[in-house]
């Protein structure tokens, strides 16, 4: 019997990258890797292309692919099943709360915080989630996601806004 298949896995969770493929999401997926002079895991990234005609997930998204049943292109092999966590918008999956920041290596919640501002009082201006509007408010503006990317393999002086660093 070998490992091979047993290592494969059929759903997988990464984070999107910036991809050159035209109905494709670059999944970027962070693997534990044995040493075994060592005998300790060291991370390993391993980078999938899954199919995402919809163009659903962007750069940044915590995403849920599926191995497909046969490949579509060469690099292509999985598909997006669904955005898990938008890029700043991350949920604790088992108290299901959102997370505001880690202090001091804990989480913090965004609801903890409130509580501290009601105890101690408002001490400074801090980001109110409340109102802040949805991700993709700011397309065209400062966040070019969405655009066409294309790798940058020269540096010419001129500004290249979409353009993805090798």
């Amino acid at each position: 019997m070998s490992l091979v298949g047993a290592t494969r896995a059929l759903l997988l969770l990464g984070r999107c990258a910036p991809s050159v493929k035209q109905n494709a999401s670059k999944i970027v997926v962070k693997k534990l890797e044995l040493d075994q002079n060592l005998l300790m895991y060291f991370h390993k990234d391993e980078v999938y292309y899954a199919h995402d005609p919809e163009q659903r997930c962007k750069t940044g998204d915590v995403v849920l692919i599926q191995e497909l049943p046969e490949k579509l292109t060469t690099h292509i092999t999985h598909q997006v099943l669904k955005v898990v966590y938008p890029l700043g918008d991350v949920t604790d999956p088992i108290s299901n709360k959102k997370v505001a920041a880690l202090r001091c290596g804990t989480v913090c919640y965004r609801e903890d915080i409130e509580e501290i501002d009601n105890l101690y009082g408002l001490s400074k201006k801090r980001f109110n989630y409340d109102n802040a509007p949805k991700r993709g408010w700011q397309e065209d503006k400062k966040d070019f996601s969405h655009k066409k990317s294309y790798i940058k393999y020269h540096e010419s002086g001129e500004e290249q806004p979409y353009s993805v660093p090798r």
